[in-house]
């Protein structure tokens, strides 16, 4: 995030610098607690947000930094190579109702240790 910056507009910026498309309806689905541990020692913890939306707009970059950019089913997120605390909340946000909530705790080499989840649905 930058100064001054909501966590909405970070994720419509983030979105927008990483692939050059513009989210469209985004509303959040999870707020995690991201933890790393070096034996019994907390080294980093930062707070991650996982965001949807219902559509994209714009030409989407076909390639940047981080590699060739790639459209996958949702299924695929079971098998894809991702820490496994992103797969629990990217399943969570493409696949259940309502915002999840989380910690995980990861080793220095980003093996979980531990995750708890709680969630919340409207009625």
């Amino acid at each position: 995030m930058e100064s001054g910056e909501s966590i909405f507009e970070a994720a419509q910026r983030e979105f927008k610098e990483e692939t050059n498309l513009t989210p469209t309806s985004p509303h959040l689905k999870g707020v995690y607690t991201m933890i790393i541990k070096d034996g019994e020692k907390t080294v980093d913890e930062w707070m991650l947000y996982t965001f949807i939306a219902y559509g994209i707009e714009g030409e989407q970059f076909q390639e940047t930094r981080e590699g060739i950019l790639e459209w996958h089913p949702i299924e695929a997120l079971r098998q894809l190579p991702m820490a496994e605390g992103d797969r629990n909340n990217l399943l969570f946000a493409a696949l259940d109702e309502g915002i999840q909530y989380g910690t995980f705790t990861y080793t220095m080499d980003y093996e979980l240790i531990d995750e708890r989840f709680q969630s919340s649905k409207e009625t």
